[in-house]
């Protein structure tokens, strides 16, 4: 069992949005001794989705709804499948996303590091747009699609 403070660190969470969670009814099942939330693995590893589910785009209200449907058991089964499908298919739309951009700074990177070592961007100018070294040529493509 972990206090609030434990978790708060374990997660890099500030402790009032733990309690919020919990008022939220993201805990449903979490104990108290003596009026003080206790946390077991069940709320940490609970924390760890929430957290997922967070990070991934979905808001409080949604995942208040996975909860609830994790206490009403199997019969639940397909749409918490459905969540996470949805939730899978935000995630790599942002990768994808998120990819393009890293190819763009990669590709920059590059071209001024050659402008520096060349001292102008003559022969970059050249090599634009589909003239470049066979890497580079893939970031640029990526970048540009």
């Amino acid at each position: 069992m972990y206090t609030i403070g434990q978790v708060s660190e374990m997660f890099g969470l500030p402790i009032s949005t733990l309690r919020y969670y919990d008022k939220e009814g993201l805990f449903p099942n979490m104990e108290r001794q003596s009026g003080i939330r206790r946390f077991s693995e069940t709320e940490i590893e609970a924390l760890r989705v929430i957290e997922c589910l967070k990070a991934s785009g979905l808001e409080i209200r949604d995942i208040r709804q996975f909860m609830v449907w994790v206490t009403e058991g199997p019969s639940t089964y397909d749409k918490r499948k459905a969540l996470f499908e949805a939730r899978r298919e935000a995630v790599e739309t942002e990768i994808e996303k998120l990819q393009k951009m890293l190819d763009m700074v990669k590709f920059k990177c590059w071209y001024y590091e050659t402008a520096i070592k060349d001292g102008n961007e003559d022969a970059l100018n050249k090599m634009l747009p589909d003239s470049l070294p066979p890497e580079i040529q893939k970031l640029y493509d990526n970048a540009h699609k």
